[in-house]
């Protein structure tokens, strides 16, 4: 039985059409409204098969408008280097107390960020920060000496996006409550991101579908060959 809310939207959207990212953005904001502001996300099924090849597709992007969300930083570092995470807003700073921390469970954090010298010291939290998509990685900005920058590039809507074991991409692009300029300007540097993150590996189509969706709200699928449009 379709529920109420399944109701409003089907009226909203056209079966098996596919929208442009503005449409879509207008369309999940005419949805039921919710007590809380919801996060919207863009999903990206990738052309990779993972069980034939250990390529995959992984970066970083700063969001012009945020997302909308305050996210904890922890830093892992010595010294003055942990003055210098705190300055720059670190929720968390340190070294050895703040890896036994972590090595008994907790991770009340969203991003990780560490100094070189501190991964040896770090790799003792795989099992710990592995699963959780936490361990610091170079190849993403979060293993770095320019602690102060890192920090505030992840205040400031810095965030990672990675693909799942079934070759899809889940990132949020900002908050239901902003203008559809703001997202749509999010949307525009997440896609982008993603495009030139594109592995050598893969021939012909590389993103093969895109789905815009709220937390409460349904998949609108995005034209993919005018997803420039306004």
């Amino acid at each position: 039985m379709m529920t109420k809310r399944k109701k409003e939207f089907s009226n909203l959207t056209e079966k098996d059409k596919k929208y442009t990212l503005i449409e879509a953005i207008e369309i999940l904001k005419k949805g039921p409204k919710t007590k809380f502001d919801q996060t919207v996300d863009i999903s990206f099924d990738i052309n990779l098969n993972t069980k034939e090849t250990p390529a995959s597709v992984r970066g970083t992007v700063s969001l012009p408008h945020g997302t909308g969300k305050t996210r904890k930083v922890a830093v892992f570092c010595k010294g003055a280097n942990e003055k210098k995470a705190q300055d720059a807003g670190a929720d968390f700073a340190g070294a050895d107390e703040l890896i036994a921390k972590v090595a008994g469970g907790w991770c009340d954090f969203d991003v990780a960020i560490a100094t070189p010298d501190m991964m040896k010291e770090l790799s003792k939290l795989g099992k710990v920060l592995g699963p959780r998509g936490l361990m610091p990685n170079p190849k993403t900005g979060t293993v770095t000496d320019e602690i102060e920058k890192a920090v505030k590039e992840v205040k400031q809507g810095k965030i990672e996006f990675r693909m799942d074991k079934q070759s899809n991409i889940h990132a949020p692009i900002g908050k239901l409550s902003f203008d559809t300029s703001a997202i749509y300007e999010n949307g525009i540097k997440l896609i982008e991101a993603v495009e030139h993150a594109k592995p050598s590996v893969v021939k012909g189509i590389y993103i093969k579908g895109m789905t815009l969706s709220s937390t409460m709200g349904p998949g609108v699928r995005l034209d993919s060959a005018s997803w420039r449009a306004k």
